[in-house]
């Protein structure tokens, strides 16, 4: 491979857990992210950099050294952040990861980096945007949820939205790895629903102003389609170009005493 081809490759941020782990002789807080998303971006074209929970207020200056960004799937997010109750079943809150990806994909929004939300990430999304979830599928009438076994995934149909931007990636009825037992509830503003499950499960949300915001309830990590991250590298690719054919601005005007 040529060394102009790995400089034009998009850098793709991808957030990751923190939590407690043993591997050889160790047994410590590590950061954790399975394989499967980095060689989904690398994949797709994409060079992968893991973004472990950091300060909230370092995700400007993270997310504008980054091409796209990669939201990933994890644990429950705290009901707090969505101003409800926890429900029973609700998992163990990770606030670090909860108040960094918040502060990410608020940064990307602002400004207009890629974004997709995989799982949690489009939970996450939904709730930055100011909307709300479903704590426990299984709770919902007619509804046994989308997790069949623990740590298993388990596959079922989505059909996609017509005329959504993910319509122009996806088309009609295909089946997708899921495992999840939460979802979008009320859907936050400016973000508008491209995918459901058969059961009416909000499968997939995007952004309703043309960026590149997607958001999906699956993980297509889990799975041989590229296409959904294919089109991140391509935005991430498309956007950078953009940028370094934009004029330099010139110089900043100095007062002089």
């Amino acid at each position: 491979m040529k060394s102009e081809d790995l400089v034009q490759k998009p850098l793709i941020g991808i957030t990751t857990y923190l939590d407690q782990a043993r591997w050889r002789d160790w047994d410590m807080d590590a950061v954790l992210l399975p394989a499967e998303y980095p060689r989904l971006v690398q994949r797709a074209g994409g060079l992968a950099a893991m973004l472990p929970p950091d300060e909230p207020a370092m995700a400007d200056a993270a997310v504008a050294r980054l091409d796209g960004l990669v939201i990933a799937g994890g644990p429950d997010v705290d009901p707090e952040r969505y101003g409800q109750p926890r429900h029973p079943r609700t998992g163990p809150p990770a606030p670090e990861r909860d108040a960094w990806e918040l502060a990410l994909i608020q940064a990307a929004l602002r400004c207009g980096i890629p974004l997709l939300g995989i799982c949690r990430g489009m939970q996450l999304m939904n709730i930055a945007c100011g909307g709300t979830l479903v704590q426990h599928l299984p709770d919902v009438v007619g509804h046994d949820g989308h997790a069949v076994q623990p740590g298993t995934f388990s596959e079922h149909e989505i059909r996609i939205v017509d005329g959504s931007r993910l319509a122009t990636v996806i088309s009609g009825k295909v089946a997708v790895p899921s495992y999840h037992h939460q979802a979008v509830d009320e859907v936050g503003s400016g973000l508008r629903v491209s995918a459901h499950a058969e059961d009416g499960t909000v499968e997939a949300v995007e952004s309703a102003c043309g960026a590149f915001a997607i958001g999906v309830e699956w993980h297509p990590e889990m799975g041989d389609d590229l296409r959904v991250m294919c089109a991140l590298v391509d935005a991430a690719t498309a956007r950078t170009a953009e940028r370094a054919e934009s004029p330099a601005p010139g110089p900043a005007h100095q007062v002089t005493a």
